[in-house]
């Protein structure tokens, strides 16, 4: 192939990136804010500057751009977590990291964790099961932290019930209520108090 050629393949290889890239980002920010049936193909054309069949050359509905915006959300915190999971090796500071990589992340991206948030109940079909899969995925990596710390008896409970009560208290962060500007330290604070009851207490003498 002339170089020429290849040039042109790589030019287009980076438009299609960033026509997926900015479809991605508009229909993350629309679902935000109007909900996903409320939102259209036209609005995202309108959005996009992208006509209708451009739209579904990269996905073929819009069931299936609300996949791909859960699967980016929380295939990042999976990847992370299994990263702590084989690198760290003090329960709380795993724990507190992926706290602080949670938090962090409502912050950085409000409109894309609401939408995974409040939109996980509109899927049908396949969709319905593939998207579960990442829930599952997730929701396994707060419960494979809180079992692992459990098993080095730093933590005296990591039952369905702690792990979702972990998940619920993390996820407030989505209301945005009464939360401080570092997410660091809105992260530190769940920590904290969760930590107060997690904790092994001492074993004292006899």
């Amino acid at each position: 192939m002339e170089p020429s050629s290849l040039g042109f393949c790589r030019g287009a290889v980076n438009d299609n990136r960033d026509n997926r890239a900015r479809l991605l980002h508009a229909a993350t920010d629309l679902f935000a804010r109007q909900g996903f049936h409320a939102t259209g193909m036209s609005d995202l054309e309108q959005a996009t500057g992208l006509g209708r069949s451009s739209l579904y050359h990269y996905f073929a509905s819009k069931e299936a751009l609300l996949v791909a915006i859960v699967q980016r959300c929380l295939g990042q915190l999976v990847m992370f977590g299994e990263r702590l999971l084989e690198e760290e090796r003090d329960s709380e500071t795993r724990l507190r990291r992926f706290s602080r990589a949670v938090v962090g992340g409502i912050a950085e991206r409000p409109s894309e964790l609401r939408v995974c948030v409040h939109e996980r109940h509109v899927f049908t079909g396949d969709h319905r099961h593939r998207v579960a899969g990442f829930y599952q995925e997730y929701e396994r990596i707060w419960a494979r932290i809180l079992a692992a710390g459990h098993a080095d008896g730093v933590f005296r409970n990591a039952d369905g019930v702690t792990v979702t009560a972990v998940m619920g208290m993390h996820h407030q962060a989505w209301s945005g209520a009464g939360r401080p500007g570092d997410p660091d330290l809105l992260a530190d604070r769940f920590c904290d108090l969760l930590l107060a009851g997690l904790r092994e207490p001492p074993v004292r003498p006899l």
